[in-house]
C-alpha cells in the first residue's frame, strides 16, 4: 500500500487547513483498517489528529474535535483532513497513515509540511 499526501505548504492563520491523502495498492474500505492523520511540529513529537475506519465511522483527538473533520472519497480512494481556524501552532509536517488490527501503523505517507504564517 502506498499513501501521498497533498497540499497548500502555506496556509494563513484563522483559515481552514485542507490537506489530501490519496492510498494505492490498497481499498480504504478494507475491513479491517483505519486511516489516520498524524502531525509533527517541529521539535516536538508526533501528535494524532483523527482518523477515518473503513466503515466511514470518524474519531478525533478531543484537543482538536472541535476543529477537524476527517472525510473520504471511496471512488478517488483517498481521505481528506480540513482543520479549521488555525494559528500558527498548527505548524508542522502532517502525515497520513493506516493502522491494522495489530493496532500499530503499518504504512505511511511521507509526510508533508504545513507552515501557518501570515
Amino acid at each position: 500500500v502506498k499513501l501521498q499526501e497533498s497540499g497548500p505548504g502555506l496556509v494563513k492563520p484563522s483559515q481552514t487547513l485542507s490537506l489530501t491523502c490519496t492510498v494505492s495498492d490498497d481499498s480504504i474500505t478494507t475491513n479491517p483498517y483505519t486511516w489516520s492523520w498524524i502531525r509533527q511540529p517541529p521539535g516536538k513529537g508526533l501528535e494524532w489528529i483523527g482518523y477515518i475506519a473503513y466503515s466511514g465511522n470518524t474519531y478525533y483527538s478531543p484537543s482538536l474535535k472541535i476543529r477537524t473533520s476527517i472525510s473520504r472519497d471511496t471512488f478517488w480512494n483517498l481521505f481528506t483532513l480540513r482543520l479549521s481556524s488555525v494559528t500558527p501552532e498548527a505548524t508542522a509536517v502532517y502525515y497520513c497513515a493506516r493502522r491494522g488490527a495489530t493496532m500499530t501503523y503499518d504504512a505511511w505517507g511521507q509526510g508533508t509540511q504545513v507552515t501557518v504564517s501570515s
